[in-house]
């Protein structure tokens, strides 16, 4: 059974897509078989894999708004062992059209069930703020790896998303934990930073993840070459951290 992860937070600009992309890219180098599932209106996942959303028929926003439609016919396979769930601008209105419907929350985790598609790790990448698409991936995970940048704004964020995290726990979704939370866009030349980073590490403790991600231009570039900075710049700072990130969340 594949363990499913859904990188949240509330707060947009912290890296939920550029970590889920380069995430998923270190663990099907170590040969795991991994789905990546884009959440997000704004598809940078789908883009940064080199996707245009703009000519995409069929996205996740088909297997959320069309019942009975099979996880088989929106795969996009992106290389050996690593698929994607595109996403579309479709989404922008999912949060109205879903609303409506009797089982808004669910429909992610259904079609998943559904599925005889092999896979070892699923990651799931999610919008700002926690209307119905986030919680369509909270409800589908078996945990959520919550990235936080290191700016005091950014944790002020973070107890929101847990305290959505407890209530969706209690009522649809008794086994989701919280995996983990690391730092992104990290400026080791910063004291606000590192501040930052002691203030997460003296609050929830184990539960933050070692490895930090560093503010690196190669990450903010590789997206727009269609890359994994694993791919772009395999020696740079950030995609040194993501591949020991990735050792930790899947050891």
């Amino acid at each position: 059974m594949a363990r499913t992860l859904v990188i949240a937070n509330q707060k947009g600009g912290v890296g939920k897509s550029t970590s889920v992309l380069n995430l998923g890219v270190a663990l099907a180098r170590r040969g795991q078989r991994v789905l990546l599932i884009d959440l997000d209106p704004q598809a940078g996942l789908t883009a940064g894999l080199g996707l245009d959303p703009y000519t995409l028929r069929r996205t996740v926003y088909s297997l959320l708004s069309t019942p009975g439609t099979s996880l088989a016919r929106v795969l996009c396979t992106i290389e050996d062992g690593l698929a994607l769930v595109p996403a579309n601008i479709d989404l922008a209105v999912a949060d109205i059209r879903l609303s409506a419907a009797a089982d808004p929350a669910t429909r992610l985790r259904d079609v998943l069930d559904r599925s005889r598609i092999p896979f070892d790790v699923i990651l799931i990448d999610t919008p700002p703020g926690l209307g119905v698409l986030t919680a369509n991936g909270l409800v589908a995970a078996d945990a959520v790896i919550v990235p936080v940048q290191c700016q005091y704004l950014a944790m002020r964020g973070v107890r929101g998303l847990l305290d959505s995290v407890e209530r969706i726990g209690q009522s649809l979704n008794r086994d989701l934990v919280v995996g983990g939370l690391f730092g992104t866009l990290y400026r080791v030349e910063s004291e606000h930073a590192r501040e930052v980073m002691g203030e997460l590490r003296d609050v929830f403790g184990p539960q933050v993840f070692e490895s930090v991600i560093p503010y690196d231009e190669a990450a903010a570039e590789a997206p727009l070459a269609g890359q994994a900075v694993l791919d772009y710049a395999p020696d740079s700072p950030a995609a040194l951290a993501y591949r020991a990130l990735a050792e930790e969340i899947v050891p």
